[in-house]
């Protein structure tokens, strides 16, 4: 297994599950685990509302749904379930509020119903609305903490968790392949470079997925494009002006869902993402790396999808300028907003596939190259659906 982030751990700790007695070993470059995205979520238990009836990502989410909630409570993890409403602020939103309740229902989720002003304000007193998509069950978790427990159980089977390896290579041969990783100024003291020989190797690296794809002989279609998402925390004296999770209805044209509110586990009510292009893969405090930005200057998917969105560019930016833009959208939904102040609580970074042509990858995506197994795309809803996506790679693993 290469990453150590909750896709990879939750992959590892399903092998050992099905085939007691394998030799399974966790590679991680950083110090600890869910060092990246799964670290650096809202923590939202998406309930499957968005997606195409059938794909992986419909499919899958709603199983993960299921798989993580016993998880949770099995292991005493915090999981709340608050519930989420997508509010329609004018009749050309409340149309595609209609296509996706049709699509919520295709895909199985529970609870789900339409709402006018009247029901909006039972559910969120405070919002505001022509019309609204309850959704009961979506819920909320601690993404880091559920990472690490999963890698505890990887260990209790047997399993080791290697820490501070950053792999270089991966070298498919007639039989099995090979990994090469190099250990890391911060790994433990006198760490070996690791030259091992494993039967199959499956690699969820997240934000360097294409890089590793491209290592073990891959194609380098698709390239990963790293998007930040700034939030912000609301004030305590504001924090409960919502019970649950506050989002606008997605607009087709732009690829991401825009700016929300959300409540976290500890009670503390979050508003964020804006969707902006981050001048480093893992820059999560606004660094600039060169040869980042010239992967993304070098990939002519990049340019064919910017010259197709400059409006939702010059939107987002105006959130990355500006916190007070933020709390502008926030208050077409939940007016009694006014006046809230904003702290910042980090960026998160999406490692979004984008096509040679420009094109977002919309569904999840695995590619299979004998041995080796890579997971090219796995954006939201992935953290949701990591214990069914890592049933499903671990199916069709020879």
């Amino acid at each position: 297994m290469v990453g150590g982030g909750i896709l990879g751990c939750a992959v590892a700790r399903e092998l050992q599950r099905s085939r007691p007695g394998a030799q399974v070993t966790l590679v991680e470059k950083e110090d600890h685990l869910a060092a990246h995205q799964s670290g650096h979520s809202s923590g939202v238990v998406h309930a499957g509302l968005y997606y195409t009836p059938g794909s992986l990502k419909a499919r899958l989410c709603r199983r993960g749904v299921q798989l993580l909630g016993e998880y949770c409570a099995d292991r005493a993890l915090p999981y709340l379930q608050c519930g989420k409403v997508l509010i329609a602020r004018d009749q050309a939103e409340h149309t595609r509020l209609r296509d996706i309740a049709d699509r919520a229902r295709a895909n199985g989720v529970p609870g789900v119903r339409l709402v006018g002003p009247a029901g909006l304000a039972e559910v969120e007193p405070e919002a505001v609305g022509v019309a609204a998509l309850v959704s009961p069950g979506t819920a909320v978790v601690d993404y880091a903490a559920i990472t690490r427990a999963l890698a505890q159980d990887v260990q209790a089977a047997g399993g080791r968790v290697l820490l501070g390896h950053r792999v270089r290579t991966l070298v498919p041969l007639a039989r099995g392949v090979r990994v090469v990783a190099e250990p890391q100024p911060h790994s433990a003291w006198g760490a070996a470079e690791l030259t091992d020989l494993f039967d199959a190797v499956v690699v969820c690296a997240g934000l360097s997925s294409d890089r590793l794809a491209r290592a073990s002989g891959g194609s380098a279609d698709p390239a990963i494009i790293p998007f930040f998402g700034q939030y912000y925390r609301i004030d305590d004296a504001h924090a409960g002006l919502t019970r649950g999770l506050v989002y606008p209805v997605p607009d087709p044209r732009y690829p991401f869902l825009g700016m929300h509110l959300t409540r976290r586990v500890d009670g503390t009510l979050t508003i964020g993402p804006n969707a902006f292009l981050s001048a480093a893969r893992e820059g999560y405090r606004g660094q600039v790396r060169l040869r980042d930005l010239i992967e993304v200057a070098c990939w002519p998917g990049f340019w064919r999808f910017a010259a197709r969105n400059v409006p939702t560019a010059v939107r987002e930016l105006a959130g990355v300028l500006s916190p007070g833009q933020f709390l502008t959208e926030a208050r077409s939904y939940v007016p009694a907003l006014e006046g809230a102040r904003l702290t910042p609580v980090g960026r998160g970074i999406r490692a979004q596939a984008m096509t040679r042509d420009g094109r977002l990858l919309d569904d999840f995506a695995i590619e299979r190259r004998g041995p080796v197994t890579l997971v090219r795309n796995a954006p939201s809803p992935g953290a949701t659906a990591s214990l069914a996506i890592a049933e499903h790679i671990v199916a069709a693993v020879a």
